[in-house]
């Protein structure tokens, strides 16, 4: 029974002893000592109530120490830990900068960083440059004919702009613009085959790196290839065009043309009419003129005679004879 309490109070003194190390860590402390650098127990024990991990900032101390950057200060790096930096990340660059002599001061890496770029990455992309290969990008020489250009853009980093500056996209869509000028401003795609690097000066003079987070030291064509004939498709498509055109005023011509045809048929048929119409009063101007005296019974016989004779020769020539009245 008396070994109970025993254990119990040996796991309270640990379980003290665990709360009392985690609020005083006074390893960290011990390491920043022989380090050198200097930090109070005072304000590792604030640390866990700012809700800032003490381990963190001093190894960030310590490694800054350690590399000579006295510009360092703990109340600075407990700010950028608080403001959602990454704190061991940003020291890193530090170093990585001052070793590679590269101009980069705190305040600079702790805005690329909070900025949401990696400031190690980009310190390590100024000594060391990158490559980027662009997407196959088509462009149509002043001779109608097609090239198919890859190129390879080598950049760095250029640390004063990585904030606000513009991202691989733009670089790459610059040079791809570029290309697709210089292609189209050659006479003929024989002379862009001939001096592919006449591409790259032109593109180099444009400045494209111009607000944006890199700079551009070369432009290399890894490939050219020729692809379509599009002026002769373009002249395929006018003529094609332009029949159809035609098609299209021949069919409006003949339109008319049958419009005017039936309007003058139109018209003779009612021409027609009006004869035939002329010839039934015939008729009745003779029944008239009997009743008025101004016809008598010999001028109608002659008029019965000369009918005869023109249905005779109507009848001679082919015609239909013409029925008597």
């Amino acid at each position: 029974m008396t070994q109970l309490p025993i254990f119990l109070l040996i796991v309270g003194a640990v379980i003290l002893l665990f709360i009392f190390l985690y609020f005083i860590p006074i390893g960290i402390w011990f390491s920043a000592l022989v380090s050198g650098v200097r930090i109070s127990l005072m304000q590792l024990f604030l640390m866990r109530f700012r809700k800032v991990p003490p381990g963190v900032i001093t190894r960030a101390m310590i490694e800054a120490h350690k590399a000579g950057l006295g510009f360092v200060k703990r109340d600075e790096l407990e700010a950028h830990f608080l403001a959602g930096g990454h704190v061991e990340n940003v020291v890193h660059a530090l170093v990585s900068a001052d070793k590679a002599n590269i101009e980069l001061t705190f305040k600079m890496a702790t805005a690329i960083d909070l900025a949401g770029r990696d400031v190690l990455e980009a310190v390590r992309m100024s000594v060391n440059p990158k490559v980027i290969n662009t997407p196959p990008v088509s462009a149509v020489a002043k001779d109608g004919i097609q090239l198919i250009c890859k190129a390879r853009v080598t950049v760095r980093a250029n640390i004063k702009q990585l904030v606000g500056g513009a991202g691989e996209e733009t670089v790459l869509a610059r040079v791809g613009e570029g290309i697709v000028s210089s292609i189209g401003s050659s006479q003929s795609h024989k002379t862009v085959l001939e001096n592919p690097d006449y591409i790259s000066k032109v593109v180099l003079d444009k400045g494209l790196d111009a607000g944006t987070a890199f700079e551009i030291l070369s432009i290399d064509i890894a490939d050219i290839d020729i692809g379509k004939n599009i002026g002769a498709y373009l002249q395929m498509d006018q003529a094609e065009a332009d029949k159809n055109i035609a098609q299209a005023k021949a069919e409006e011509r003949r339109a008319m043309a049958v419009a005017v045809e039936q309007e003058m048929k139109a018209k003779a048929q009612e021409a027609r009419a009006k004869v035939i119409e002329a010839e039934a009063q015939v008729p009745l101007a003779i029944s008239e003129a009997f009743r008025n005296g101004n016809l008598g019974i010999m001028d109608y016989m002659k008029y019965q005679n000369i009918n005869a004779d023109t249905n005779m020769r109507d009848s001679i020539a082919g015609d239909k004879p013409k029925k008597k009245e």
